[in-house]
């Protein structure tokens, strides 16, 4: 019995895990990838520990089965620009703020770009309701699928 528990807990672990989508933290992997497998790339701005928003829209939209499914579309992108500097190492932060400059200049936050697997700029979307509707971005990830 304690077996069959054990194993169901590792099942249901193993499912758990297979709902999250794969987020990229490192732009020139993500072109790599998108090039190798014909995707284009999701670019996401994000202040992880300071953007309200951005926070809303993680557990509304990135972590709901419905984006789950619709994820392995594109490659994912996160940009992420905390103000705490213990969530990324200083390398990265130089990074994403070096890919703030180049694609997202007004800092807007949340912003969701469109690239191509060059890295081309194709479209965008940006901010987040309090509302909490998602649907603006369901929009966009179906406009993007048609690019």
């Amino acid at each position: 019995m304690k077996k069959l528990i054990v194993f169901l807990l590792l099942i249901s672990a193993a499912t758990m895990q297979a709902q999250q989508a794969k987020w990229y933290t490192d732009f020139d992997k993500a072109k790599k990838v998108a090039q190798r497998q014909g995707k284009p790339i999701l670019m996401y701005f994000t202040g992880s520990d300071w953007c309200g928003p951005c926070k809303m829209l993680k557990k509304d939209l990135w972590e709901t089965d419905k984006f789950i499914q619709q994820a392995d579309d594109f490659v994912l992108l996160e940009i992420d620009i905390p103000f705490r500097e213990d969530i990324i190492t200083p390398e990265q932060k130089k990074k994403n703020m070096k890919l703030q400059d180049k694609y997202n200049r007004d800092k807007s936050f949340p912003t969701v770009l469109l690239l191509d697997a060059n890295g081309r700029r194709k479209d965008e979307v940006s901010g987040y309701s309090m509302l909490r509707d998602t649907a603006p971005y369901y929009a966009f990830f179906d406009k993007a699928r048609r690019l």
